[in-house]
């Protein structure tokens, strides 16, 4: 399957307007949110991602996503039931298991939960039904994690069958050096072509490190259907700042077409 087909970066992308660098106010988040729906790119999962501190003020907002994903920043978790939440994203405290944040969190049958972790810390159990989150970066270098700890982080999700979600870091498809912060960042085509590498049971390492442009697109153009549907399955989804510019740039390597509606 040519991972040029929509069905593969169909819903790949969530909205994380507020998050840093690009802090929208809520207002602002709001309307890029509603202008992303009304238009229909189908590379965005119009998923609006609100941490719970700020659930009120997104209630007192005229319009409300068609979806929010809710990002625990809180010691307790808020109350939710009136909004159209679907997936609870949290950090795993110290000397707690995800079992045991699973029992805490109660969440309802409908929502899932991700569960942060640090890529190095894979010894772990994942109830089923229950989903993993890895950072790729931040807002200082040593936020960016190493090649090999990513490749740690989704070895282990592969086999164990366990979905993840990324966020941070991932501004543009294809790794690159940021000389602001002296550090390559991690690119959301080659995250997406790593899962596909250790689903056919190949070292990702490789793929993550790669800034070959030409190399990744000839790559993402020969992944197998069933290689693409379970990495798909896997990696649910990433959070980007931005919404135009990963769109843009898949646009631009020719993975997508110009309409993606």
């Amino acid at each position: 399957m040519d991972l040029g087909t929509m069905s593969v970066y169909t819903a790949l992308i969530d909205d994380a307007g507020l998050f840093p660098p690009t802090s929208l106010h809520m207002d602002e988040a709001l309307a890029r949110n509603r202008r992303d729906l009304e238009q229909g790119c189908s590379v965005l999962t119009n998923r609006f991602l609100c941490p719970g501190s700020r659930l009120d003020r997104l209630r007192s907002m005229a319009f409300r996503p068609r979806r929010i994903g809710l990002i625990l920043d809180t010691r307790e978790l808020p109350a939710f039931d009136d909004l159209p939440v679907d997936f609870v994203e949290a950090p795993l405290p110290e000397d707690t298991t995800v079992e045991q944040l699973v029992h805490k969190l109660g969440l309802p049958a409908h929502v899932r939960l991700f569960v942060e972790v640090a890529p190095r810390r894979m010894a772990i159990d994942v109830p089923d039904g229950v989903g993993l989150k890895v950072r790729c970066g931040g807002a200082t270098g040593e936020s960016f994690p190493a090649v090999e700890h990513l490749a740690t982080f989704i070895r282990f999700c592969v086999e164990h069958d366990v979905p993840f979600k990324a966020t941070a870091g991932l501004h543009h498809a294809v790794r690159h050096f940021d000389p602001t912060l002296g550090v390559d960042r991690h690119g959301f085509l080659n995250l997406l072509l790593a899962v596909c590498e250790a689903v056919e049971g190949r070292d990702p390492v490789p793929v993550l490190r790669s800034t070959d442009v030409g190399s990744l697109v000839r790559l993402a153009r020969n992944v197998q259907e069933d290689t693409a549907k379970r990495a798909r399955r896997l990696l649910v989804s990433y959070g980007s700042c931005s919404t135009s510019t990963p769109v843009e740039d898949l646009r631009a390597l020719g993975l997508i077409e110009e309409d993606s509606r």
